[in-house]
């Protein structure tokens, strides 16, 4: 019997034959077109490098190796799947951590009833947003060769394939690689919101459905595996609810380039996709309900339901059941093809029975189909063959994602104070009112119904595209319904006006008497220890109450922000206020009779909120998942995590199943008060610390020559800008392109720094605190996750590199002193968590020493470069040189293949 380290072994092994194929394959490719020289410079699959780089140019060496990394991020992912395939086959599924096998067992272990698990399912309701920040430094053709390579790298598991379809294989993946560098990899323009888009709706028309539909049949099958009753689990509103949601073409907040007609376009885009797509599935369900009425008895009551439709829809009707006599389940499909395709032509009539005025007709239909199936006994093929399209009406709708529109508290208020001068309000000064008195005008207006303007008043730039979007949305809610608008997210939100005022703008447009929700979007540290005041009052505004009351409305969305909080105050300070602020919020929820969905603001990366999920979920605060939530889908991490079917379902499960545990059985573990206490010491501490450092009178000179910033501040990543307001200062600075600089130059201190420190002088000053937490190591999820992620950082960090570009700094006295002060705290955070965690890194670690060491000699490399290259573009570009724009070139390739190495970005 295999263990599971001869499999973890099997594993490594299988990384070094796969690399070995694919580095072959394209080092094939390189001779082939002429570049021997740079072949040979290829990692892993030469027995020895020179150094020597005279004889190859620069931009060549940075694509192929950067191509390599990608090559070795392909085969992990691909080992990855094969790795748990093994385990299951082994040890069950319940051996893989956070699967639905593991979270059921867990349950009934805890003693919850089969019949109590089947019966929370449906309350827990999880939706990835996918946004377009610009973290994603590929291409999306490239992404698209990888998508293809990736299916090669599977094919080459097959065992049956004869040595002449092997050979053809592989000048398959020949092929893909030449195509890939003639390609190139970074984008030449910055790409434009609609290629955006056409990105994340290939997961939502090619990757998503098929992933739903693979992670219901691994619900089941746990189901099965645990000895439960299968009825219990057998129909879709019996299924947790899977909702997907979008921020391109919604998201405000510094774009200026989403405007009223773009989010208009999206919302019908979306709409036009998710009817096409069940379209086609009706068109597959016909093919497969050849059943004949005649061999199979038919209730009245389905006879009814059919001849309802039929006289309805006329000609159109009785063309659609003559194309299959005596097969009346087919006749129904074709019925419903026939509602559904006059739903997209936008027609409609008196008779109900014509067209579908919303999805939940649709899903009428479906149960009435599957109704007749169950009564002539055919209940295997109501679950393979309806179950399927059910699910995909009832998670996609016919609004495909929800879309949130997400705009900043300050653009608000320019907003108001020019509809206010519009509307003759000139002596009216909204922006420098206090809290006191923005509420007292507030609640004066919000008494009233009437709109300040007239229709098409203009008033200013950000008052008429405020506007302008409201409009949209109005339109779309009149037209369509409310389903495919997800959440007004006011990002900053410092108070109650805040938040009162979207509800003025949505009076403005005739929103208000609406279901649409508005959410407080909490990113500083500051705003996260006042959120459940701005919540409560929120929550009891009388507004808030009616609203609530009138449309059944009983989850609260809050968005918390993991980017802003962490470049507030550090990755300890973040954390740590963000698990409070759950646990606050869900008191005041409950206090005010409102479930809360927490949504979690997540990056790519572990100082944006990273990481692996159900670990991520395991580690909230006990009761704070309500079974509802939402959660970011940023960048890079958008194909780390979908860009093949297996893994998109694989962490699809990881969501859900954890969510459900999490719900279904909150963490038993007490959190003692003295580790409350212990916590808030070292937290303030590091705090401070990363404040000493940021608020250091030369950090900015430092931060800026010591890290590539000023190149990503000029890279084509995303059609999004780098600052907000386009201002030179920290604060306005995007928490991306802050967090890629400092991992482009190894430092990656937004994952780390202050934590070091803090450890070491809660050791020395409050040791009873420091052996309180040292105690919990083990048992709270909370820390030990923040100690593996702030390990994580520090172990990718690099000091030799951070030195090298710490060498770019120009003042002598500053670089010493600032070099100083984080090499301490590097070298501090690598012995206190080693300390804490009880045992050597090289112990625990082996695998991420492993990947390090696979990768350190290619990022080596392109690091010289880099900084060579830094140097001289600065100094062309401060001559004014227009030879800097070449030099540029360079820098963006060295910055997509080092974020290739280091399989991470912001």
């Amino acid at each position: 019997m295999k263990t599971l380290e001869s499999i973890q072994q099997a594993g490594y092994q299988k990384i070094k034959n796969d690399l070995n194929l694919v580095m072959t394959g394209f080092k094939s490719m390189l001779i082939s077109i002429g570049e021997k020289k740079l072949a040979e410079l290829l990692p892993w699959v030469n027995d020895e490098i020179t150094n020597d780089t005279s004889e190859v140019k620069d931009e060549k060496l940075i694509q192929a190796i950067g191509m390599s990394f990608e090559l070795l991020n392909l085969v992990e992912e691909n080992t990855a799947t094969q790795y748990r395939r093994k385990v299951e086959t082994q040890f069950g599924m319940s051996a893989i951590r956070g699967s639905w096998a593991e979270t059921l067992q867990k349950l009934s272990e805890a003693g919850r009833s089969p019949e109590e698990i089947a019966g929370a399912l449906p309350s827990i309701h999880v939706m990835p947003v996918l946004t377009a920040h610009p973290t994603e430094a590929k291409r999306v053709t490239v992404l698209e060769i990888h998508r293809e390579l990736y299916k090669l790298l599977v094919k080459h598991e097959n065992t049956v394939w004869s040595s002449s379809e092997k050979k053809d294989l592989n000048e398959e993946m020949v092929s893909l690689l030449e195509r890939w560098w003639r390609t190139g990899e970074i984008y030449l323009q910055k790409p434009r919101l609609e290629d955006e888009r056409n990105n994340i709706l290939h997961y939502f028309i090619n990757v998503f459905p098929q992933a739903l539909h693979l992670s219901d049949q691994r619900l089941k099958n746990a189901w099965n595996e645990a000895g439960f009753d299968p009825k219990l689990l057998q129909n879709p509103e019996q299924f947790p609810m899977l909702e997907f949601g979008s921020w391109v073409g919604g998201d405000r907040d510094g774009h200026p380039f989403v405007t009223p007609e773009f989010t208009a376009s999206t919302l019908l885009t979306h709409r036009e996709t998710a009817l096409q797509m069940l379209k086609e599935a009706l068109t597959q369900l016909t093919t497969k309900l050849s059943f004949s009425g005649q061999s199979n008895p038919v209730s009245e009551e389905f006879s009814q339901a059919t001849q309802h439709r039929l006289d309805a829809l006329g000609m159109a009707g009785r063309k659609a059941v003559a194309r299959n006599p005596l097969e009346p389940w087919r006749q129904m499909v074709n019925l419903m093809a026939v509602r559904l395709d006059n739903t997209i032509k936008g027609l409609s009539s008196e008779n109900k029975y014509t067209y579908y005025e919303r999805a939940e007709d649709l899903a009428e239909d479906l149960r009435i189909l599957r109704k007749s199936l169950l009564d002539i006994g055919a209940d295997r093929l109501a679950q393979t063959i309806l179950f399927p399209v059910e699910r995909l009406v009832q998670c996609f709708g016919f609004h495909l994602a929800k879309l949130d529109i997400r705009q900043n508290s300050a653009y608000h208020e320019k907003a108001i104070s020019q509809i206010l001068q519009a509307a003759g309000a000139t002596t009216f000064d909204y922006g420098n009112w206090t809290e006191e008195e923005r509420l007292a005008f507030l609640e004066k207006e919000l008494s009233s119904k009437r709109p300040f303007l007239i229709a098409d008043t203009s008033c200013g730039p950000e008052a008429d595209k405020l506007l302008g979007y409201y409009r949209v949305i109005k339109t779309y809610v009149n037209n369509y319904g409310p389903d495919g608008i997800g959440s007004i997210i006011v990002s900053m939100t410092r108070s109650l006006s805040d938040l009162l005022l979207v509800y003025l703008f949505l009076r403005e447009v005739g929103l208000l008497d609406s279901p649409i929700q508005v959410a407080p979007l909490l990113e500083t540290i500051e705003d996260l220890e006042r959120g459940s005041l701005i919540l409560e009052s929120f929550l009891k505004h009388p507004i808030s109450i009616q609203r609530r009351k009138k449309y059944g409305i009983e989850v609260q969305e809050v968005m918390l922000g993991y980017s802003d909080s962490n470049k507030d105050g550090g990755i300890l300070a973040s954390r740590w206020n963000i698990y409070k602020a759950e646990q606050n919020l869900s008191e005041t929820g409950q206090r005010c009779g409102a479930k809360l969905r927490f949504f979690h603001g997540r990056g790519g990366t572990i100082s944006r909120g990273g990481g692996k999920i159900h670990r991520f979920l395991e580690s909230m605060p006990s009761g704070s998942v309500s079974g509802q939530i939402k959660m970011t889908v940023q960048g890079e991490t958008i194909a780390n995590q979908f860009a093949n079917l297996f893994n998109a379902t694989y962490n699809l499960e990881m969501f859900i199943s954890g969510t459900a545990r999490q719900t279904i059985l909150p963490l038993a573990t007490a959190v003692p008060q003295e580790a409350v206490e212990a916590m808030d010491q070292l937290v303030a501490f590091a705090q401070q610390k990363f404040r000493d450092l940021l608020d250091h009178p030369h950090f900015i000179e430092f931060y800026r020559q010591a890290t590539p910033i000023d190149v990503l501040e000029q890279s084509k990543i995303g059609s999004r800008p780098a600052r907000r307001t386009g201002q030179n200062s920290l604060d306005d600075l995007r928490s991306i392109p802050w967090v890629f600089s400092w991992s482009q130059s190894r430092f990656n201190l937004t994952g780390w720094f202050g934590s070091g420190t803090a450890f070491n002088f809660l050791k020395e000053k409050h040791p009873k605190h420091y052996q309180n937490l040292a105690l919990l190591t083990e048992k709270w999820p909370f820390l030990k996750y923040r100690l593996i992620q702030i390990e994580t950082n520090l172990l990718n960090a690099d000091s030799k590199i951070m030195q090298a570009f710490a060498n770019l700094v120009s003042n002598d006295e500053v670089r010493e002193e600032l070099m100083q002060f984080i090499q301490s705290d590097y070298q501090k955070g690598l012995a206190e968590i080693e300390h804490l965690m009880k045992s050597p890194t090289e112990d625990r670690r082996q695998a991420q020493l492993e990947n390090i060491k696979l990768r350190g000699k290619g990022l080596a490399l392109l690091h010289d470069i880099q900084i060579e290259d830094v140097k001289t573009w600065r100094a062309l570009k401060e001559a004014g040189n227009k030879d800097a724009d070449a030099v540029l070139g360079k820098l963006l390739l060295q910055v997509n293949a080092i974020a290739g190495g280091l399989k991470s970005t912001g």
